[in-house]
């Protein structure tokens, strides 16, 4: 069933997105803000980096300077504070510390909004989208300050420093890894959304931040319109959890939202394509 698009006007609520800009539309702000609209929900976006990018892949990336990310984000919060917050690639170090700063200025007013970080490190086509002190920064300062974090398997081996993450009981040893540490930095518990998208079953696990494990059953979905499914899967969760969805539901949602995007997808351009992140509109 397409998610619930049935918000009044005077009811849509602002979810912000704090991503790169693709060109292409496959992923980054744009999709994010698809997503959203396709969920009944107000989108704005801070734009981390421009890439140069086509559904071949990502011929070269930008990165916005930390200043204008920060001014930026202070500008959206003065006139439409966020009911949820989505990041997604960030490019750089200065972008990282920008985004940190904000949530860390949130938190402190007191705000429980739901952030939701998808942990873009490498670019579907292999190339690095976050240099390694960036990654250090992330898992010292930013995951303590989000609630939930969706990485692939390769992103949560990224995090924990385990490259191998061949079987089920491997991903659940390192989101378990990833919970102690963040446990040692004296961060809040997080719920862990490690998908499986490419992987065969294509399943994710859930760890919830009260240590809870759920494995969410997914299906091989023959297509070549595949680019964005990360960007796409953090943004429904985020809009699942602001309109109302428990946290295993959300997770669920999420993936029947990106099942169906990538089985009603048309195939676009020359390479992985987008998916059909309209089709809860399109459908209705």
């Amino acid at each position: 069933m397409p998610p619930s698009v049935t918000n009044t006007i005077g009811e849509v609520q602002t979810l912000l997105t704090i991503a790169g800009f693709d060109p292409s539309s496959g992923a980054g702000v744009t999709a994010d803000l698809m997503v959203f609209a396709a969920h009944g929900l107000f989108g704005t976006s801070c734009i981390t980096a421009l890439t140069v990018q086509s559904t071949l892949g990502v011929r070269a990336v930008y990165p916005v300077e930390g200043e204008v990310l920060a001014e930026s984000l202070a500008c959206l919060d003065d006139d439409l504070p966020p009911a949820g917050i989505k990041i997604g690639m960030l490019g750089s170090s200065a972008a990282v510390a920008a985004v940190c700063d904000y949530l860390e200025r949130l938190r402190s007013r007191g705000s429980t909004i739901p952030v939701v970080l998808d942990p873009v490190l490498r670019s579907s086509s292999g190339r690095e989208l976050l240099e390694p002190a960036g990654v250090n920064l992330m898992r010292r300062k930013l995951l303590p300050l989000v609630d939930w974090v969706t990485p692939n398997h390769a992103e949560l081996g990224g995090l924990t420093g385990n490259s191998d993450l061949a079987s089920q009981n491997q991903v659940v040893r390192a989101a378990e890894a990833l919970q102690r540490e963040l446990a040692l930095l004296g961060g809040r518990p997080i719920h862990i959304l490690a998908t499986g998208g490419d992987q065969i079953p294509p399943n994710d696990l859930l760890v919830t931040a009260a240590g809870e494990q759920h494995w969410i059953a997914g299906e091989h979905i023959e297509t070549r319109s595949t680019h964005g499914t990360g960007c796409a899967l953090s943004s429904a969760l985020l809009s699942r959890l602001v309109l109302g969805d428990d946290t295993a539901t959300a997770a669920q949602n999420a993936k029947n939202y990106v099942a169906e995007a990538l089985r009603s997808a048309v195939p676009i351009g020359q390479g992985r394509g987008p998916m059909n992140h309209l089709w809860p509109i399109r459908s209705a």
